[in-house]
């Protein structure tokens, strides 16, 4: 078998297809999966650079740099360029790179159809990034887009921001179909899946997930489309329509995808975490029913993020509960990588420090999350400073450090060189000071009441903004260290062996399981069972 997955890569590389249009022609995974990551890393610093733009203008009272509309037209595609260019194709690079390998398959099920789903990502995304020179500017109402902003008062440019979005939601249902039939078909001989690793779990669960919002977002970007150019009012109360309507559309696709961009993280933490431990994960199964949980509850909960628009008491009970109940599975989830840590042999790699971080700073994210599922006090911090600390929490350190974390782990494996160190250190503790003395501070200018999407604001706010946006500079910058390690890596370096991370006995290249443990050069071996 191992012999076939060789020669099946090698004809890969070596064909006919040699330099650029093997990039372009490739149906190989790892390929695929590499073109994602550098995609997704372009976009990050893309979406970067307008976080910067805004932390810029934020940092003293006044108009600074822009004009308000333009400010707007930043935060909005900041918000969107970081959710579809960044983190999501990050984690579904990270997919086509490891989950064939996890599971002892020689690549994805369905490679043409994993090529297609790459390529029309550069497309959208360049024509997302060309409504900023267009007539009337880029899209300037928020990346949740809430009607009637994104429909009656909308740039002209709205349009090509809706087919941008379907392009998007293609690729990625796509993209999830292609996880679900690998993981479900695939599997090596004998692997059951309670065997499997559980970042192939978080992400089996994962594009499920995506396969059942991605429809709605299309659906409401289409009613958005109709109501703009074919005069129908599904968000016009002047038509009979509502526009409240259109948030309960949106957040039934958005609640659902925030934990899309957790849940693959939470896989990379489960393999990084116990391998430095040098022990065996703890509690694997509550730990996939845990995710699966997570994944039930994150349909039910999509109003909290409506709590001020004037639902029934009942309604707002209801939601607040069904939130408050998300924290019992993520809580066992943080309990179970702690339990991993507890008595473990434990040595601080780049990959581990940020595996870390994670664990810390996700649960801060979480507890202001559980802050703002209380409906009396989400009154006061609704569209508050408050939330922005309490999503970039989860965001940040949560799905940007478990993808870092997991280009350092897997670097080695998937370039044969060891990535510098000193340099990840320095490239961790920089990114972990720059983030916190970031986001930290706008829990207290949300609470003090600084409203989100202001390019100005009251003087009393002057000091904790400057601080943020030091911090974000600070954040920003780093990530260039990030990219030069990362070429380092790629062009040569110390070589990577098999047992890769010195002392991690028996855990080498390999995911906390129960059996089977295995390298990824080979296909898991089994134990024999008894077969039906």
């Amino acid at each position: 078998m191992s012999a076939v997955i060789e020669n099946h890569h090698d004809d890969h590389h070596h064909g006919p297809d040699k330099g650029l249009m093997r990039w372009v022609l490739t149906t190989n995974h790892k390929d695929i999966g590499t073109l994602y990551l550098w995609f997704s890393f372009a976009m990050f610093l893309v979406g970067g650079c307008m976080a910067l733009v805004i932390r810029a203008e934020l940092f003293q009272p006044g108009l600074q740099l822009v004009v308000p509309e333009f400010f707007n037209q930043m935060t909005t595609m900041h918000g969107l360029i970081m959710v579809f260019g960044a983190v999501m194709p990050a984690f579904v690079g990270l997919a086509n790179w490891l989950v064939p390998m996890m599971i002892g398959a020689p690549d994805m099920a369905l490679p043409r159809m994993n090529n297609y789903s790459f390529w029309i990502l550069p497309f959208a995304f360049g024509m997302l990034l060309s409504t900023l020179f267009m007539e009337g500017g880029a899209p300037n109402f928020g990346w949740t887009f809430y009607a009637p902003l994104s429909t009656e008062y909308a740039p002209p440019s709205v349009t090509f921001f809706i087919f941008a979005v379907h392009l998007m939601g293609i690729s990625s249902i796509m993209g999830s179909i292609n996880v679900v039939v690998t993981i479900l078909n695939l599997r090596a001989p004998g692997m059951r899946l309670m065997d499997m690793p559980l970042f192939v779990w978080t992400w089996l669960i994962t594009a499920y997930l995506l396969i059942a919002v991605m429809p709605v977002l299309a659906g409401v970007v289409t009613m958005m489309l109709m109501d703009i150019h074919f005069g129908t009012a599904f968000f016009n109360a002047g038509g009979g329509g509502d526009p409240v309507l259109f948030q309960h559309v949106f957040w039934f696709f958005g609640h659902p995808e925030v934990y899309i961009m957790i849940l693959p993280a939470f896989g990379v933490v489960s393999a990084i975490i116990p391998t430095f431990a040098r022990k065996k994960l703890f509690g694997y199964d509550s730990m996939v029913y845990a995710t699966a949980s997570i994944a039930f509850l994150s349909f039910i909960v999509w109003a909290h993020h409506m709590f001020t628009v004037g639902m029934p008491i009942a309604g707002e009970l209801y939601f607040m509960y069904a939130t408050m109940l998300i924290a019992v599975p993520t809580g066992v989830k943080v309990f179970n990588w702690v339990a991993t840590m507890w008595q473990g042999s434990m040595t601080f790699e780049t990959p581990m420090l940020f595996a870390i971080a994670f664990v810390i700073l996700f649960t801060i994210g979480g507890l202001s999350g559980l802050m703002l599922a209380i409906v009396p006090a989400d009154f006061q911090y609704h569209d508050t400073y408050f939330v922005v600390a309490h999503f970039h929490y989860v965001l940040v350190p949560g799905s940007i450090f478990s993808i870092m974390a997991a280009a350092y782990y897997w670097l080695p494996k998937w370039t044969g060189n060891m990535y510098d160190e000193t340099l990840g250190k320095t490239h961790f503790w920089l990114s972990f000071v720059g983030v916190n003395v970031t986001f930290f501070p706008q829990h207290f200018i949300g609470l003090a009441g600084m409203p989100r999407r202001y390019p100005d604001y009251a003087l009393q706010f002057a000091d904790w903004n400057m601080v943020s946006s030091v911090g974000a500079f600070i954040f920003g910058f780093s990530q260039l260290l990030f990219l030069f390690i990362v070429i380092k890596c790629v062009m040569g370096g110390k070589k990577a062996t098999d047992e890769v991370w010195d002392g991690a006995e028996g855990l080498e290249w390999t995911i906390a399981s129960p059996a089977p443990y295995h390298t990824f050069s080979t296909p898991p071996a089994l134990p024999e069972r008894a077969t039906a």
